[in-house]
């Protein structure tokens, strides 16, 4: 039986058709999406990059780091650097330079003129399930604090960019239906306790959005823009995704997941070395990869010019490829701006 408050302070039942009180009417979901949208509105910045457009951002730290998209702040004509300015829900408006970019990931670091921020709790993408509540925080059409819910519609996808005839493939990008407009990208991908799992970075179609998932590899991108100011990598050159292993090679190498090559790039030393597009990567010398972020994290900028081993398993066997990755030039394998960016 529900009770209602009466005139005299006391709690009595309620008689038919009497509206419900406002705890009541907020619902689960909608609690959820509010908690999120308070705890995170005062990290999201409203970027603004020279007299173009601009785009969001995510505060990471108390003394101005704020994470966005590499395509939000890309100039057009390096080397001059664009003029940016980085607005706050509570008034707030400073100056930030940019730290650094990595367009491989689609990532950027700024840092803001000296100020102490709220920064947002970082999650870790690699715990998402497919139906899982998210909400999108962001500033789409200028709109600042702008808030869509929706769920995770699938996990592990590959986000081909372009600049020119230069090619390079984001992997593992998280799919929701969030609704996501230009001005989003760079924004915050919330789970429900108000953790920031991905960068939102693309409209790919109506109820279709794309986000940078955040995990090991995001950030040690992070950490490297940190000191360095960009990223070194190893590039073998292929576009791949996580796949369930068939029983039999998941019962000889002991794991139930490895990394499908899903794309082989002309001329790359995955090429050169014998690599196909559906070849299944076990292990590269030795370590195991059950995962995108595996093989991301194995390509670092130590095996640069060093021959390796793959391990791999294809039409039911398995061989080794011996592979010499090559230091990732992004002005020959990199892109700026992926198609419709949600900026």
């Amino acid at each position: 039986m529900r009770l209602v408050a009466s005139p005299d302070g006391e709690a009595r039942p309620a008689g038919p058709g009497a509206l419900p009180s406002d705890a009541e009417a907020l619902d689960a979901y909608s609690r959820v999406v509010t908690y999120v949208a308070e705890t995170l509105a005062p990290s999201v910045a409203n970027l603004r990059v020279g007299r173009r457009g601009g785009g969001s951002g995510v505060v990471i730290t108390p003394d101005g780091f704020v994470l966005t998209n590499a395509h939000v702040v890309t100039h057009p004509r390096p080397p001059r650097p664009p003029r940016l300015r980085a607005a706050f829900t509570d008034g707030r408006e400073l100056s930030a330079e940019v730290v650094g970019t990595d367009p491989l990931t689609d990532l950027a670091l700024l840092r803001t003129e000296d100020a102490v921020l709220v920064p947002a709790e970082l999650g870790d993408a690699a715990t998402l399930r497919v139906g899982q509540l998210v909400v999108a925080i962001g500033n789409p059409h200028g709109f600042a604090g702008s808030v869509t819910a929706g769920v995770v519609s699938a996990l592990g996808r590959s986000l081909p960019v372009q600049d020119g005839r230069a090619q390079r493939v984001i992997d593992d990008v998280i799919q929701t239906d969030a609704a996501l407009n230009p001005g989003n990208s760079g924004g915050a991908l919330v789970d429900g306790r108000g953790r920031v799992v991905g960068v939102n970075t693309a409209v790919a179609g109506v109820g279709l959005g794309l986000a940078v998932p955040v995990n090991a590899t995001t950030r040690r991108v992070v950490a490297e823009l940190m000191r360095e100011g960009r990223v070194r990598r190893a590039w073998i050159g292929v576009a791949v995704g996580a796949r369930p292993l068939p029983p039999r090679v998941r019962a000889l190498v002991g794991r139930e997941r490895a990394v499908e090559v899903v794309e082989v790039m002309p001329d790359s030393p995955a090429q050169r070395a014998g690599l196909r597009a559906e070849d299944l990567i076990l292990a590269v010398d030795g370590a195991p990869v059950a995962g995108v972020d595996d093989l991301h994290r194995l390509m670092g900028g130590e095996r640069i010019d060093r021959p390796c081993t793959l391990r791999v398993s294809r039409d039911g066997g398995e061989r080794e490829l011996l592979l010499t990755p090559k230091e990732l030039d992004l002005t020959s394998h990199g892109g700026r701006r992926p198609e419709r960016p949600a900026r």
